[in-house]
């Protein structure tokens, strides 16, 4: 079988997409399929290395930190994208990574070519628009993009039942699988690193995300453990307002924002970390995410603070009674507060993070989410193949 995935972003890029993407393109190599990976070029200080799947660049306009991101960069991906679909050898199927705009260009195309195509909701991009400084004409926009990229697929994938919901409200009527959420063993291996006074946040931090419930946490733990660090890797719209509000609490010194590095990098960070760091914002339309950075803290045995709702809480909650992986909190700064100390004055052993860390691979390792996934698209192919296909919704 011939597979082409379509995303402007791939390995070895440093993001949670990048990984999965490469771990579901080994999956089907390893089944014996050929992959084709229609991405982007990716920055020049990193190259593209096949591990078998044959990379087909393009060039791609990216923002300031150099990502494909906003209006700008979907579009340079995304109109190029059509025509390389189109007059590429003609696939059995086709594996689609958001934005939506890219859904909609694999959509036109595939009904062209009679493709069957597999779209991967791990969220709605149209929900978390609204939590951008955007109008709502844009949200409309992008929401009627998304309902069409989605009521074209043959089959969508999810990570939790929440989204299967906001799918079908979306009007969807196609089968859609909830295949899990999971860290790569591989790309996140135990490691040992030199403890130090330290809390991570790795990731990027968005308005839905709300993460500066963090600072006055952490500013009002400084109270009671002086000397330690709030360390961002990452980046995201609201940084400006994260550092905007450690000056006001006078503890700028305690806080640092590093730039995205690579897992490899990442972790020796987490080795180091009393615990990692999640938040998602209660009252907003994305109570119903993962929040995806904890499986990669877990994988690593590092522990997870993680205050919001959503289905965090209860991984956290079933993790924990196997193994020490960490605490689910109320989102106010007096909970992160509590949180950050119990973990600091007792913190996890090497011993229980190593345990941390084969329960999660057990349990929630990325290879076993990525097996089904590439199962699903198989069976996406061989259905359209024996003629039982259907036609797409409207």
């Amino acid at each position: 079988m011939r597979v082409a995935i379509a995303t402007r972003i791939y390995r070895p890029e440093p993001a949670a997409a990048s990984l999965f993407l490469g771990s579901v393109a080994d999956e089907l190599l390893a089944l014996g399929h050929e992959v084709d990976v229609y991405t982007a070029t990716p920055p020049s200080d990193i190259s593209s290395e096949s591990h078998g799947e044959r990379i087909r660049t393009a060039p791609v306009h990216r923002d300031k930190n150099g990502y494909v991101r906003g209006i700008a960069g979907y579009i340079s991906f995304d109109v190029p994208l059509l025509f390389r679909l189109m007059f590429c050898r003609k696939p059995d199927v086709v594996f689609v990574e958001p934005p939506p705009t890219t859904g909609a260009v694999v959509r036109v195309v595939c009904a062209l070519r009679r493709i069957p195509y597999v779209y991967d909701a791990a969220d709605i991009w149209s929900d978390a628009a609204q939590l951008e400084p955007v109008s709502g004409l844009v949200v409309r926009v992008l929401r009627a993009i998304e309902r069409f990229a989605l009521r074209g697929a043959t089959h969508t994938v999810t990570v939790s039942e929440g989204v299967v919901k906001r799918v079908r409200e979306l009007g969807s009527q196609r089968p859609v699988t909830v295949t899990g959420f999971g860290a790569d063993t591989n790309q996140f291996p135990l490691t040992e690193s030199p403890a130090e006074d330290l809390f991570l946040y790795a990731g990027s931090y968005s308005p839905y995300h709300g993460a500066d419930v963090l600072i006055d946490g952490f500013a009002k733990f400084l109270k009671t453990h002086p000397g330690y660090t709030l360390r961002f890797i990452g980046n995201g719209a609201t940084q400006p307002a994260l550092e905007q509000r450690a000056e006001e609490l006078g503890i700028t010194a305690n806080v640092q924002h590093l730039d995205p590095v690579p897992p490899y990098e990442l972790l020796t960070h987490l080795g180091s970390a009393v615990a990692s760091l999640a938040t998602i914002k209660p009252g907003t339309v994305y109570e119903y995410s993962y929040a995806s950075k904890a499986f990669s803290s877990l994988m690593a045995g590092c522990p997870v603070i993680f205050a919001g709702p959503g289905p965090t809480i209860d991984l956290l909650e079933s993790a924990n009674t196997q193994v020490r992986a960490g605490v689910a909190c109320e989102y106010t700064p007096s909970a992160v507060a509590a949180a950050m100390a119990g973990l600091a004055d007792r913190r996890a052993t090497q011993e229980e993070r190593r345990k941390l860390s084969e329960w999660t691979a057990a349990e929630h390792s990325l290879q076993a989410v990525t097996r089904r996934i590439a199962n699903i698209i198989f069976e996406t192919a061989n259905t359209r193949r024996t003629g039982r296909g259907e036609t797409n919704d409207g």
